[in-house]
């Protein structure tokens, strides 16, 4: 059981699993959780898929009406953390109002990276983060825009999806010459590239944006690098994200090199009574030479736990091997594992069937597992990742083969057998 203040800065998917985490560890004290939005902590998943083109809206929110209030979270929303003060624990809040806290959890998130010539709010202009931005963007599909959506990463092809299922003529326009090479094998982001193109979307990959002119009530004018000119209704703009930073590194704690919170594997940050936690964290991972961020939902959950269980002094829960998902269209994608150079890829199935499994691996240890329509049976490989030893990969790529059965069957082996 602990007492003390705990402050929690950002009220998104990481906070509320911390706070969540906390009282189911024994915390006793305070609670306090600050947000600059007016809501409640909510799902962000949705929002490029059901929030734009479901029906009804679908309820967002992280924890349960129950499990909301057993938490008492004293929620401060729509308010700005200014500053952090670690040598005096205390937090600095737009308007005056401070919080001295015990142990405070970064839990900032992060915002799309702008590009100067497209403002955000600007008109026909949209970045989406927010349920709000979901929102904005919803009501503009239903006049079956022509859209541009700049930047092909898992976000901008979530959205063509959905723009395509609204009615809307789509654009997606990529500066890669080809969609997602940085974390999947090249034969999924073929498939990916035909999918869309089957589809309706026009795909202009190998370049990108310079410029944009407003054209009062008429189209937006594009101007790509290569002297395109494009006419659009609507302009959404995927570049990235930038983790939400500034107030740790105002507050003087190490920042990572590539940017985020530097934390440890405890997500501890160089003041240690200040954890940090979700897509504003950077930390060192197995086989990675610099620490990175993982913007993802497991993510923030597993950071939100093992931050909690710091904060208690608890044992940490044991991280899992990273996994992500998107839904492009009535597609799903799993991917088990970070990407790496020099992965040799195997494949079982056949993408144009809509159900394939890829496994990379280094001299036969699994790395990475990439699933198209097929994650119960990636997730049946997953502890042949935990395992991190050579496994037979010419028999993986037999499709009579009973994955489940075979995974049992290599996890009672010893490995000297394999």
């Amino acid at each position: 059981m602990t007492t003390g203040c705990i402050v929690i800065v950002g009220a998104g998917q990481s906070a509320a699993v911390a706070a969540h985490a906390l009282r189911d560890g024994g915390h006793d004290g305070a609670i306090v959780m600050v947000g600059r939005e007016p809501h409640r902590p909510y799902e962000r998943p949705p929002l490029s898929k059901a929030v734009l083109v479901g029906a009804e809206e679908p309820r967002l929110d992280v924890l349960a009406d129950d499990d909301w209030l057993r938490c008492n979270v004293d929620l401060l929303s729509g308010i700005e953390a200014v500053r952090l003060d670690p040598a005096q624990r205390r937090l600095h809040l737009a308007g005056g109002r401070t919080i001295d806290y015990d142990k405070c959890l970064l839990a900032t998130g992060g915002e799309p990276r702008l590009l100067p010539w497209a403002p955000c709010g600007g008109e026909r202009i949209h970045y989406l983060r927010t349920v709000d931005d979901a929102r904005r963007l919803r009501a503009s599909l239903r006049a079956r825009p022509r859209i541009a959506i700049l930047g092909g990463g898992f976000l901008g092809l979530e959205v063509a999806h959905s723009a395509l299922a609204a009615g809307a003529v789509v654009t997606v326009i990529e500066s890669a010459p080809a969609l997602l090479t940085r974390f999947l094998p090249a034969e999924v982001s073929g498939w990916l590239e035909a999918t869309l193109r089957s589809e309706g979307a026009h795909l202009r990959l190998g370049t990108s944006v310079t410029r944009v002119e407003p054209m009062g009530d008429r189209p937006l004018l594009l101007v790509t690098g290569d002297g395109e000119r494009l006419e659009v209704d609507e302009l959404l703009v995927c570049v990235g994200m930038s983790p939400n930073d500034a107030l740790a590194r105002e507050a003087g704690l190490a920042i990572a090199p590539g940017a985020g919170v530097l934390v440890d594997a405890s997500c501890r940050t160089s003041d240690p009574n200040v954890y940090a936690c979700g897509d504003c964290a950077s930390q060192q991972r197995p086989g990675q030479q610099q620490p990175t961020r993982l913007e993802s939902w497991q993510n923030a959950n597993e950071q939100a736990r093992i931050a909690a269980a710091a904060m208690l002094g608890s044992a940490p829960p044991v991280p899992p091997f990273p996994w992500f998902w998107t839904e492009q269209g009535r597609h799903n994608i799993q991917m088990l594992g970070l990407p790496a150079a020099g992965l040799d890829y195997v494949r079982r199935g056949d993408p144009a069937s809509g159900k394939a499994l890829w496994i990379g691996h280094r001299g036969g240890v699994p790395m990475q597992g990439v699933a198209l329509n097929a994650g119960g049976e990636l997730r049946a490989l997953r502890p042949l990742f935990d395992r991190a030893r050579p496994v037979p990969m010419h028999e993986f790529a037999q499709d009579h083969l009973n994955l489940r059965a075979w995974a049992k069957q290599l996890l009672a082996e010893p490995a000297a057998t394999l």
